[in-house]
């Protein structure tokens, strides 16, 4: 039996905990009284998420009726937000209410920028019901809605008062959106470990078969890595941009497709390969991790096509970034399976180059 495992994330000045264990969900009003959640709760999810999850949730966790809003990168906006600040006034939310979000990294993302901006901040508590979420966006205090010129141009810090990771809630996600969460686990492995790298390629069979045995060691792991790293660097001024491996060209991906066709994890994927590309033409990394990198993520499965997307509408939605600083764009590259570094120094000819290499087409 896979006992649960406790992650600190050690924030200043208000750290916090990451539970990672099945059935960690039938414990939810035990785990938030003890962070410090003691007053009313408002839960926040998704109508798909809480058809299927709700009935556990909220029998657990005291609180009123859930506020549900839609899901989905194109759900991710002010008006969005707009609503859950209109349930929680409704409600009477003060200063000591917790917002419990539910769901994914868009629903997570949403209600804790929500969470941040409400009266000037109220505790939040994550309860991430997809892998991407869990080993990745609800963890770090980075909240935030989309613009139609880019993804999380508008947002905030605000680190929850504690997250639950239940891979019992896993196990209705579709096969898609299971794969798009291991994406964000591999690039922990090239970033940071080459031993997590290497147990998704060896446990695959027992990933997908959601064997908590397998799942609750690479979910705790990868925590572990994201919950060193934002302890270090809380406000992304240096070591924290090494998180943002492969969203160069994964986020442009998503906003020139209008958040309508790739999952996050999938544009990441490729955001991956063109990162590995670039590394590979400055000669900072090898071919073979290169290959190894490519053969890992071919593994999981076949990635919805680019190649109708052209490279000019890439580099716009690049110049948006949020990662472009004082004007220059910083790109974090591989150096090795576990390891990285960011340069400045990439230019549109390199980055046209890494596109075309993944499967785009260069504009008419």
């Amino acid at each position: 039996m896979t006992h649960p495992v406790q992650v600190d994330v050690a924030t200043a000045p208000n750290p916090y905990r990451v539970y990672v264990g099945k059935d960690l969900i039938n414990q939810l009003d035990t785990i938030l009284t003890a962070a410090g959640s003691t007053g009313r709760r408002f839960i926040v999810s998704s109508p798909p998420i809480w058809k299927l999850h709700g009935s556990a949730i909220a029998g657990t966790v005291r609180g009123e009726e859930p506020i549900l809003i839609p899901d989905g990168e194109r759900s991710k906006t002010l008006q969005t937000v707009m609503h859950v600040y209109e349930a929680l006034i409704r409600g009477r939310a003060d200063r000591g209410s917790t917002i419990v979000a539910v769901g994914g990294g868009v629903i997570g993302d949403t209600v804790g920028f929500a969470a941040a901006t409400f009266l000037r901040g109220i505790q939040l508590v994550h309860i991430p019901s997809t892998l991407l979420a869990q080993v990745d966006s609800s963890i770090g205090g980075k909240v935030g809605v989309n613009h139609a010129l880019g993804k999380n141009l508008i947002g905030a810090f605000h680190q929850p008062l504690v997250v639950v990771a239940d891979p019992k809630l896993l196990v209705t996600l579709p096969r898609r959106e299971f794969r798009a969460g291991l994406y964000e686990v591999i690039k922990y492995g090239v970033i940071s470990s080459p031993n997590l790298f290497n147990q998704i390629g060896r446990d695959l069979a027992a990933i997908f078969k959601h064997d908590a045995e397998v799942l609750v060691p690479i979910i705790a792991e990868s925590c572990r890595i994201k919950a060193n790293i934002v302890a270090k660097d809380e406000r992304e001024s240096g070591l924290r941009r090494t998180l943002n491996f492969g969203h160069t060209v994964g986020h442009a991906i998503e906003a020139v497709s209008r958040y309508r066709r790739f999952r996050h994890g999938e544009a990441v994927a490729y955001g991956m390969l063109a990162a590995a590309h670039i590394a590979v033409s400055k000669q900072l990394l090898k071919d073979e991790d290169r290959r190894a990198l490519a053969a890992i993520i071919a593994q999981l499965g076949p990635l919805p096509s680019v190649s109708d997307l052209s490279t000019n509408q890439i580099l716009e939605a690049i110049h948006h970034d949020k990662k472009v600083l004082k004007g220059q764009l910083h790109v974090v590259l591989p150096t090795m399976i576990g390891d990285t570094t960011i340069v400045s120094d990439v230019t549109e000819d390199d980055l046209e180059g890494a596109l075309r290499a993944i499967g785009m087409r260069r504009a008419d």
